[in-house]
């Protein structure tokens, strides 16, 4: 299977000032398309040559994981917001996270601490186990659920200095506070509710 970097939902300018256009081109166009291209030639004349990526981001290791890892991070990420995003979850998600965390204001106080103290590179979490209660993580590096069997990915923020040094520098708090802006909550349910990426 040939991997292709998947097109933004949203113009590059849609997300500013939260993610500006030029991080959005860096970050997208550059990064994630390397990740991309990088896979598809790891991948030639493996047993992974035919896999789907779930399974090659469960089974690998190594320079594959590393890649395919990153595909299917930047792909949630990307794929979980708009520029007119539904800022707060509702329904069963909104009692999973309540159930778990308290209150919405207190999941997101959590979330937050988990991205910004995340030492050096890697991404926070928000996934569904497969008793259908939700967990927080933090993966280093090209780290998800998928890779350590946890559960079902619902969301992430990425904190490589990549994703927000153009528009913060090194202010990864105020990135971590404007992610919210735009992370579009209805996204986020489907894949609770589906349970499914």
């Amino acid at each position: 299977m040939r991997f292709e970097l998947p097109k933004l939902e949203y113009a590059v300018e849609a997300l500013a000032p939260a993610i500006g256009k030029e991080t959005l081109e860096f970050h997208h166009g550059k990064h994630f398309l390397t990740y991309v291209n990088n896979l598809n030639g790891l991948i030639e004349g493996t047993k992974f040559e035919s896999a789907d990526l779930e399974t090659i981001v469960r089974e690998s290791d190594g320079a594959i994981f590393n890649n395919a890892g990153q595909v299917l991070n930047h792909d949630i990420y990307f794929k979980s917001f708009s520029p007119s995003p539904k800022s707060e979850p509702s329904g069963k998600l909104l009692e999973a996270i309540r159930k778990r965390f308290g209150s919405f204001g207190e999941f997101k106080e959590e979330f937050g601490k988990a991205a910004i103290s995340l030492f050096g590179s890697g991404w926070a979490w928000l996934y569904k186990k497969d008793d259908g209660s939700l967990e927080l993580s933090r993966e280093p590096n090209a780290g998800n659920p998928v890779h350590s069997r946890t559960g079902l990915p619902l969301f992430c923020c990425d904190v490589w200095e990549h994703s927000y040094y153009l528009d913060y520098q090194n202010r990864r708090a105020d990135y971590v506070q404007n992610f919210w802006k735009v992370l579009d909550w209805e996204k986020v349910e489907e894949r609770f509710i589906n349970n499914k990426l």
